[in-house]
């Protein structure tokens, strides 16, 4: 019984002091109408149910409490299953997966017309967009938290406007200090 009280308190104490435990995903759509309130950039996970990274991008990065908190802070975040059944409206056009087969949902699928648009190739992939919706750049590949901090830094700031040049991102890079728990 003791030990449930702990729990039941330590749960209570962080809800009280504003530490997300998970990250708030919303739909692409839901993401862009409440940018029209409230500006924030987005951050989508485009993802597969059978991708062995994006389930580790799951399990240790987005549920990291820096990640979190930092994500749910600044970026409205979206999952994208890449090669989900899900209509997708975005930058005036409708997006399906017309050749999908609900029979193969742990196993490749068809692509996800909107994940060719978005031109993922690989997955996981973060797509980072602008207040607007726009797209401002694919991030690759599994991110530990840290190496995720130097981005979702990057695009929160602005500093990506700046770099015209490999070297001004090597520079940056260079110059980053992680303060993520990894």
């Amino acid at each position: 019984m003791k030990k449930l009280g702990y729990i039941v308190l330590l749960a209570v104490l962080t809800s009280v002091s504003g530490i997300a435990q998970e990250i708030q995903w919303v739909s692409m759509e839901e993401a862009l109408q409440l940018q029209k309130k409230n500006p924030k950039k987005i951050m989508m996970d485009v993802y597969t149910n059978w991708c062995g990274p994006c389930k580790m991008l799951d399990k240790n990065t987005f549920h990291n409490p820096d990640v979190v908190n930092f994500v749910n802070e600044n970026y409205y975040a979206v999952k994208f299953n890449a090669e989900g059944n899900e209509t997708v409206n975005y930058d005036g056009k409708t997006f399906f997966n017309n050749n999908y087969d609900p029979a193969l949902t742990n196993r490749r699928n068809s692509v996800h017309d909107l994940t060719m648009y978005l031109k993922v190739s690989a997955y996981p992939t973060i797509v980072f967009f602008d207040e607007e919706g726009k797209v401002l750049a694919p991030i690759r590949g599994y991110q530990k938290p840290q190496q995720l901090e130097l981005y979702l830094k990057l695009f929160n700031s602005d500093e990506h406007v700046n770099m015209k040049s490999q070297e001004d991102f090597n520079a940056y890079y260079n110059a980053f200090t992680p303060e993520f728990k990894g």
